[in-house]
């Protein structure tokens, strides 16, 4: 390939000649940075597995037991195949069966155990009014398409419902139901789907995820979901305990409940009901009916094959067993030196954060204090969990049991277990990511981060790296994640995960200021035929500007900073190479700018960028000093 100038595209001149050589696997929609370090953590256990499943391999890890008897559940074929449909024939013959609305609401809570779609969504979250304590919350029911403006594009709408279609046309054609009813219960599905999808938020909305604290009291979201009894659900599963209040994540769902759900369309939410069942269990029934239930998602991110059998029978065990699994990897792959190396690092990145915030040039001084005390009281979760939360003890499942009713156990106890947390205190030392998952995150209610030891690696992270390719790697991770805590919605919450306004009104505008100046640097900016949605990603973007700012304020401070190594290895942890279909999925519904634009536009706003390559005003990389954006 022709050489590309650093100084014109920062990430192809990094990443450029292994993107031309590299495959993307045939059932997975990318590669690169992230995509390769989780493939290697898949293959690794999926060997562990394999070892476990022959008896070559012990842990003392009791949960670890009942993930390796669900692997072998999925390995079953021969059970799985003889059984086809029988399994879930029960429960869809039980929504079929449903005469009414009374008689909806008489079996709703049975049903939300079995994890049938109702004509609303609930479950219990983390009060944002209060961090210690849980709320009952609602919003509106699934939509098939990934966003709402999917439904304003014809074309689109038309290609992918088509796909769909096939797929519950070939599983329908499976169950009991004649001909016709087969053709009907489609035709509703996606009848009412339409309908769902006019009242629910979009992807942008959900962005915005303060917004959904709405606390409402209980007699009017009643009234706003009749008829559908929800008084009645909540009796049955609290009954004198019942919350007076519950907080709705999607008010104009809950406002707008009627235009889809009503006395007239009952049968067309039931056939809804119906095939989202049928989809949802075939991917644990046969092997046909688990392919076909792929089939859309496959085609949605651009996936020509399913993943071979023993890689289907890994996930599914790391779905239901994610805890247990990541603390055996965390124990036996990730070492000490290298978890006291980043503790390190990231409590060097918190003092240098604070010391930022000291000197920033927008705040007062108060607000600057709150800052300080909100990153102070930062709590930091390295590696993995010293043990198995309790919960797990209750997902054992037994060798008679078929897949499908394995399945079925344990989506109750999630769900019951869920539900049963409304009046429970809200335990800050659970994990929100496991061990073995390639990822890191920062949560606004509990004020932590969390590591987990796969991420620990190369090109993230080495001790054998040098200290400026560390900052420019897990160091800008890192500080990434702490600056959620000030991102456009972290911004929100108090040092003790509490929506609360620590702001002066002067400050808080400077702040939505610049917020809208890191939308407008992004918004429009045009990749793969389409362009990125700048209040989509705005979050994200903040998150990164801060990161790289904190992370460069340390690379100052180091005897022999080589910023050249730090952008190089910046760019290297982006690299990803993507199916078409993919890029265009994120596009629409990620909150994370593409891949290539967060190598090459963040850069840009800092001085550093432009000294390490002596980049001119001349060069594809430079902007003028007067539209760089630093917020922290």
């Amino acid at each position: 390939m022709e050489k590309v100038r650093i100084q014109d595209n920062l990430y192809m001149a990094v990443n450029g000649e292994w993107l031309e050589t590299a495959v993307i696997p045939d059932d997975r929609p990318t590669t690169g940075g992230f995509s390769v370090l989780d493939q290697e953590v898949e293959a690794l256990m999926m060997k562990e597995f394999k070892d476990f499943s022959l008896g070559k391999l012990k842990t003392d890890i009791k949960e670890m037991e009942y993930a390796i008897s669900l692997y072998k559940k999925v390995l079953d074929t021969e059970k799985r195949n003889e059984l086809g449909i029988k399994p879930a024939l029960p429960l869809l013959d039980k929504i079929k069966g449903l005469k009414d609305i009374n008689d909806l609401n008489k079996m709703a809570y049975e049903l939300m155990l079995a994890n049938v779609e109702l004509p609303i969504s609930l479950g219990v979250d983390v009060d944002m009014q209060d961090a210690t304590k849980h709320s009952f919350i609602i919003l509106g029911p699934s939509i098939i398409l990934p966003d709402t403006q999917y439904y304003n594009d014809e074309a689109t709408y038309n290609q992918l419902i088509g796909i769909y279609s096939q797929m519950a046309k070939n599983a329908l054609a499976k169950t009991n139901l004649t001909k016709e009813e087969q053709d009907l219960y489609l035709a509703d599905t996606l009848a009412f789907d339409k309908l769902v999808a006019k009242a629910v938020k979009s992807r942008v909305e959900w962005a915005d995820y303060v917004n959904n604290y709405n606390p409402t009291p209980l007699k009017d979201v009643v009234e706003s979901l009749k008829p559908f009894d929800f008084e009645g659900v909540l009796k049955t599963i609290y009954g004198a305990n019942t919350p007076d209040t519950i907080i709705v994540y999607d008010p104009r769902a809950i406002k707008e409940f009627n235009t889809y759900f009503n006395l007239e369309n009952f049968d067309m939410f039931k056939h809804y009901a119906y095939v989202k069942c049928l989809l949802q269990a075939s991917q644990v029934l046969s092997l046909d009916l688990a392919s076909n239930a792929g089939l859309f998602r496959r085609a949605l991110v651009g996936i020509n094959k399913e993943p071979e059998l023993e890689k289907q029978a890994y996930q599914m065990a790391s779905k239901y067993y994610s805890e247990p699994i990541g603390l055996y990897y965390g124990r036996k792959y990730f070492g000490e030196e290298a978890k006291a190396d980043v503790i390190s690092l990231v409590k060097k990145i918190i003092e240098t954060y604070k010391e930022r915030m000291a000197k920033n040039t927008f705040l007062e001084e108060a607000t600057k204090e709150k800052a300080i005390k909100k990153l102070s009281t930062i709590v930091i979760k390295m590696g993995y969990p010293d043990k198995v939360d309790e919960f797990y003890t209750k997902l054992a499942i037994t060798e008679e049991e078929s897949y499908f009713d394995a399945i079925s156990k344990l989506t109750k106890e999630m769900i019951n277990h869920n539900l049963e947390e409304l009046n429970q205190v809200v335990n800050r030392t659970k994990w929100v990511m496991p061990g073995h998952m390639v990822n890191a995150c920062y949560n606004p209610t509990s004020n932590d981060i969390t590591f987990p030891a796969a991420i620990l690696q190369k090109p993230f992270y080495s001790i054998k790296q040098s200290v400026s390719e560390n900052l420019g790697g897990i160091g800008a991770v890192i500080a990434h994640e702490i600056s959620h805590a000030f991102d456009n919605n972290g911004a929100h919450f108090d040092e003790n995960g509490n929506i609360s306004n620590w702001w002066s009104e002067k400050d808080f505008e400077s702040f939505k200021a610049l917020t809208k100046d890191m939308i407008l640097q992004w918004d429009g900016i045009p990749f793969h035929g389409s362009q990125v949605n700048g209040e989509l990603v705005v979050s994200e973007n903040i998150a990164d500007n801060g990161g790289m700012a904190v992370t460069l304020a340390i690379m100052h401070t180091l005897d022999k900073p080589d910023f050249k190594a730090y952008f190089k290895n910046w760019a290297r942890v982006w690299c990803l190479k993507a199916k078409e279909e993919y890029i265009q999925l994120l596009l629409k519904s990620d909150v994370h700018s593409p891949a290539e634009l967060r190598a090459n536009i963040q850069v840009r706003n800092f001085d550093e960028w432009y000294e390490a390559f002596d980049v001119k005003d001349t060069d594809l990389m430079y902007i003028p000093k007067e539209k760089r954006i630093i917020i922290w």
